[in-house]
């Protein structure tokens, strides 16, 4: 066997570290029994396919010989994609965190035999820069005090891990709290860049959890603070060099505070996330920018993610031809040669295109400070993108990451799914069934799912967020479609969640089953990250299946966890928006039950409703609701069709003409 046992990963970014002279190894048994036979310490390598710096540290590191021998000699190396093994990603980056490091990646953490971290680091240097020191003088020094100082090592591991265990098994006070919203809701405001938008400074990531927490606010209260604040952070998003105004889809985050300058990889996750937020808010508004933003994450989307199993790719690179952002860039010269001078001349006014560029000699199309073009000249600068999108496919194109993650699909095939509803695109919803079907059907494992899919390989347990978004995915389909089979998987898998990943003592979710033992500590954070954290997710879960199914215990169940989850939130508010999203959920959503033997009708307006505080409740028979339920008496009396806005244990009279439902529930609020 070679001594790099990379060749046969699934990981496109193992994949990328498969030819290195590095001896690396998967994370495995396998891998630990060596360094015990050994006596070697394991050098732990955490990346993804999609980073920059982690290509930087291949290049000057793992692809150097001498550095590699180095490596070989002192280590057993382990080489790890975070995307698909987050929970090793997480432990270790807390571990990283309790040395009172600022995370990122590469991720760089030195272990003993057992898996137990002693120190650790992030990107390092072949020489020392940056304030940091060289690679090679940190791999002596590590192997040095191992060899000479293991009760160092060993009180360094014994510190870390009490530091995780702790962080780990926090939990709430045990009383219920319930978060004032308006006051949360002022506080994020406050937090957010009035001209800008997002939370102030640089670097700027699009954090959508936030903005959707400031959107409800504003929508639900008509407080023009937080809806500004909201739709500015969009606007200016939707405006600057992280939206791609060519290809359409979002970068990972700007690295300056007004939008221009994208860390150039795009991720699936966000965009997802983005296209809910962006559908709400142009269904609300009408804003071309929002429409255009929505429209433009599904062409980019359904061009360059959609895989042959109809499910969507992870991410694409953020450096082409060994450069970072060459593929989207481009200069004022070569726009003057491919133009025609009348061509060239409407689109550099319009996209900020001048002599010396906007970043570093070249131009990032922005319309950040560029002026709104009108409908006619819209539809001159329409054929300018197409063209120059055309030239551009024939660029080297950034790498795709084409491993199918279950959490990352669940999150755009809901977006796709409430996005087609609101803003009336069926395609979409053909779309998120496509990508629904493989997941469900390719991705399962008994009663639950695999986390990451590749040429036939899989990964699995999930994770709690995988089912968490499938489940939300579900969901969202049969609001969708009607179709029970929809709601019978969410609640198939909601069942295999609470029964595997559910912790007794804290009644929160924990990423890994509990049955987890191959890391020092089970992870349960409950916090958001780039993507939602599976709490958050699954709270609203359960505020849904609860009001569809009418059970007794599915309500029990929704409002044991709601509570288990707000008294985690009530730490670190602003780190929870997810959690507090569901929480608006359950203190201001309403129910639209719709009926009667034309009740599509009513069902499709309903889905042109706010997702975020609506709940649709489909009754094609009178007996279907509970008896209990406060609009069980009339939805007999539906007859052709009819619609019930019921909220806090009373319903209101019927509404029987379907484009009156959103006039209706505005009266009703």
């Amino acid at each position: 066997m070679p001594m790099n046992r990379l060749k046969a990963a699934a990981s496109p970014y193992l994949l990328q570290h498969k030819d290195n002279p590095v001896h690396w190894w998967e994370w495995g048994e396998e891998a630990f029994a060596e360094a015990k036979n050994s006596g070697r310490p394991v050098l732990l390598s955490v990346g993804y396919a999609a980073c920059h710096w982690c290509h930087v540290m291949a290049h000057e590191s793992f692809e150097n010989e001498a550095t590699a021998a180095l490596m070989n000699e002192l280590f057993v190396n382990i080489k790890v994609d975070r995307e698909e093994r987050p929970d090793i990603d997480h432990v270790y980056m807390s571990a990283l965190h309790s040395l009172g490091e600022q995370g990122g990646w590469p991720l760089t953490m030195f272990l003993t035999a057992d898996g137990e971290p002693f120190w650790g680091g992030t990107y390092f240097p072949p020489e020392a820069r940056y304030g940091r020191p060289s690679f090679s003088s940190v791999l002596n020094q590590i192997a040095t005090i191992h060899m000479q100082d293991p009760q160092r090592i060993a009180k360094n591991a014994e510190a870390i891990k009490a530091a995780l265990i702790r962080g780990e098994t926090a939990a709430g006070d045990g009383q219920r709290h319930e978060p004032d919203l308006d006051e949360v809701a002022r506080q994020v405001a406050q937090a957010f860049d009035p001209h800008h938008g997002g939370l102030r400074g640089a670097p700027k990531f699009p954090n959508p959890g936030l903005v959707e927490l400031l959107w409800r606010h504003g929508a639900r209260t008509r407080d023009s603070l937080t809806l500004q604040r909201a739709a500015r952070s969009l606007e200016r998003m939707a405006r600057g060099g992280i939206y791609d105004h060519l290809g359409g889809g979002f970068a990972r985050y700007s690295v300056d505070e007004r939008w221009l300058v994208p860390h150039f990889e795009k991720m699936l996750y966000d965009n997802a996330q983005l296209l809910s937020l962006y559908a709400l808010e142009g269904a609300r508004s009408g804003d071309p920018l929002a429409l255009m933003a929505a429209e433009g994450i599904v062409a980019w989307l359904e061009r360059e993610m959609l895989l042959p199993e109809g499910a969507f790719a992870a991410s694409l690179d953020a450096d082409s031809d060994g450069v970072e952002g060459k593929y989207y860039v481009w200069t004022a010269r070569e726009l003057h040669e491919l133009l025609p001078p009348d061509e060239y001349a409407l689109f550099a006014q319009h996209y900020d295109v001048t002599p010396h560029g906007n970043w570093e000699e070249v131009t990032i199309p922005n319309r950040l400070e560029t002026p709104d073009p009108d409908a006619a000249i819209e539809a001159e600068l329409a054929p300018i993108r197409e063209k120059l999108l055309a030239i551009r496919s024939k660029r080297i194109p950034p790498a795709r990451d084409d491993k199918i993650l279950a959490d990352w699909n669940g999150l755009m095939i809901a977006a796709l799914a409430r996005a087609a509803g609101l803003l009336d695109r069926p395609h979409w919803l053909a779309l998120a069934k496509g990508a629904y079907h493989f997941v469900a059907e390719s991705m399962a494992d008994g009663d639950g799912l695999a986390h990451s899919y590749r040429e036939g390989r899989l990964i699995r347990p999930g994770f709690a967020l995988d089912h968490a978004a499938m489940i939300d995915a579900a969901l969202a389909l049969y609001d969708a479609t009607s179709e029970q089979h929809y709601l019978d998987r969410a609640k198939r898998w909601a069942e295999h969640l609470w029964r595997h990943y559910r912790s007794s003592e804290t009644g929160l979710l924990g990423m890994t089953r509990n049955d987890s033992s191959s890391l020092p500590v089970i992870p349960r954070p409950s916090h958001d990250d780039a993507v939602p954290n599976a709490i958050g997710v699954h709270a609203g879960n359960l505020l849904r299946l609860a009001a569809k199914t009418g059970d007794a215990e599915d309500r029990a169940r929704a409002e044991s966890f709601l509570d288990a989850a707000l008294g985690a939130a009530a730490r670190a508010p602003m780190a929870h928006g997810s959690v507090l999203n569901a929480y608006d959920l359950a203190r201001n959503g309403v129910e639209i039950v719709v009926a009667g033997t034309n009740r599509d009708a009513f069902r499709r307006a309903a889905l042109k409703l706010p997702y975020t505080t609506t709940i649709v409740i489909d009754c094609p028979d009178p007996e279907a609701l509970p008896a209990e339920h406060p609009a069980a008496a009339m939805v007999s009396r539906a007859g052709e069709g009819a619609a019930f806005i019921c909220f806090s244990g009373r319903c209101l009279p019927p509404v029987t003409e379907p484009n009156r439902l959103a006039e209706a529930l505005e009266a009703a609020r």
